[in-house]
């Protein structure tokens, strides 16, 4: 089956559509065997972040209308209201998107290292739900092994542009020297963290890490210096709030309109800036339409990273051999596999024709019949059991015009006149 890869993506979709798609982690085992289940799918693998949702499988013909219309009907969304958002590629350039996003080269913030970690959770989820088959966790492996290659080749990941560092950047672009603020973080994500970690490279003097679990809050507010409470205690922070960044795993809003009305009047509307990198958004999107009110999202961030892009894009153009390489190397592999398949068939209907013709033969030669007429009729007939499929398959490419599979039939046999090799 034909490897094939379907998603949305930041380059395809809003965030109001990425986030109806999104899928927790706690849900993934049983999307991925949903997805297995379904007729014409083998393997997969979803990747889901922030800025994409994407499947990554083996399917039939008929698979990518199944996934398409699967994706629908699992999120509870309309027939056909994704259509202009999708994307699908297949065999070698499904191979070829997986590896350019891997390498940070598809990312809303080019070159980005957060992704590959992201990529390997992914995987990791499949192996443990049984959804990894051979092709694909060969696939990975090696798009693990070829973003490291292609990243350190092409020195993408040297200019420190994430979507965190980015929210960071914009954070000072609207307060000038960060030393004097007061910045609450809610999650203790690994988005959250690297914030936290890029703030104090900045000298936040008061730093509080909100998190529904004490435990991860205390343990990420120990790393960075910081004050760790749990997320029940929001309406007593969010008055302290300078700036806030949310990234947690809620399906709903954490913060509300409510919420930050009674904020600004307990700081007499003293601005605040709040960057919400979640999907789905922790941050009601109604906030933005108050007074005294900063707020930004994943695709605000946008207008920030085009200013800090310029050495990544030279980067990315110098990094197109490594990824045409890599390609190569895996489709190499992935045809040999499909090759041994086709022999190890070919074999085995071979051998299937050999012992029961054999078998014929030492009946016959038994009865008394004369040997060499015996082994003259079980080369004929096995000769012509032989190539009965391939001739019938090469008279219907002649009929259709199949130039394709006939060359290939030339070239697999060799049946070229040597005037013509010459």
């Amino acid at each position: 089956m034909p490897l094939l890869t379907i998603g949305i993506s930041h380059n395809t979709a809003p965030i109001e559509i990425r986030e109806k798609v999104a899928i927790s982690r706690a849900e993934y085992a049983a999307r991925v065997n949903d997805l297995c289940a379904l007729p014409g799918i083998e393997e997969a693998v979803i990747v889901g972040t922030c800025n994409r949702t994407e499947i990554y499988c083996l399917s039939s013909k008929t698979g990518k209308q199944t996934l398409v219309e699967w994706i629908h009907r699992s999120n509870e969304i309309p027939q056909g209201q994704l259509d202009d958002h999708i994307y699908t590629h297949e065999g070698e350039e499904a191979a070829r998107h997986l590896i350019r996003v891997a390498s940070g080269l598809d990312s809303l913030v080019l070159g980005e290292t957060q992704i590959l970690g992201q990529l390997k959770e992914a995987w990791q989820q499949a192996h443990d739900a049984g959804s990894l088959g051979k092709v694909l966790d060969r696939l990975f492996q090696h798009t693990f092994a070829a973003a490291k290659t292609i990243r350190t080749n092409s020195g993408i990941s040297e200019h420190p542009v994430s979507v965190a560092y980015t929210a960071v950047v914009l954070a000072r672009q609207i307060f000038g020297n960060l030393s004097s603020q007061t910045v609450v973080l809610v999650g203790a994500g690994e988005m959250v963290q690297l914030c936290g970690r890029y703030l104090r490279d900045h000298d936040i003097a008061n730093l509080l890490i909100l998190n529904r679990s004490r435990q991860k809050a205390e343990e990420l507010a120990q790393d960075l210096n910081a004050t760790a409470m749990t997320l029940d205690k929001l309406d007593e922070a969010l008055p302290k709030a300078d700036i806030l960044i949310s990234s947690t795993a809620s399906l709903l809003p954490v913060i509300t309109v409510k919420d930050i009305k009674a904020a600004l009047r307990k700081r007499r509307h003293r601005p605040m800036f709040l960057v919400d990198i979640a999907v789905p958004r922790d941050i009601d999107p109604a906030i933005s339409k108050l007074k005294d009110v900063y707020l930004y999202t994943i695709d605000d961030l946008q207008q920030v990273v085009d200013e800090n892009m310029e050495q990544r894009h030279k980067a990315a153009n110098s990094a197109s051999a490594d990824v045409d390489e890599s390609v190569a190397g895996f489709m190499r592999w992935l045809y040999g596999i499909r090759a041994a398949r086709t022999l190890k068939r070919i074999r085995q209907h071979s051998h299937e024709f050999e012992k029961d013709l054999t078998e014929r033969a030492l009946r016959k030669l038994s009865a008394g019949q004369e040997p060499g007429q015996v082994l003259k009729q079980l080369a004929n007939t096995l000769t012509n059991k032989i190539l009965h499929l391939p001739s019938k398959r090469l008279r219907e490419a002649a009929e259709g015009q199949d130039y394709e599979v006939l060359k290939a039939a030339d070239r697999i046999f060799k049946t070229e006149d040597k005037e013509e090799e010459q």
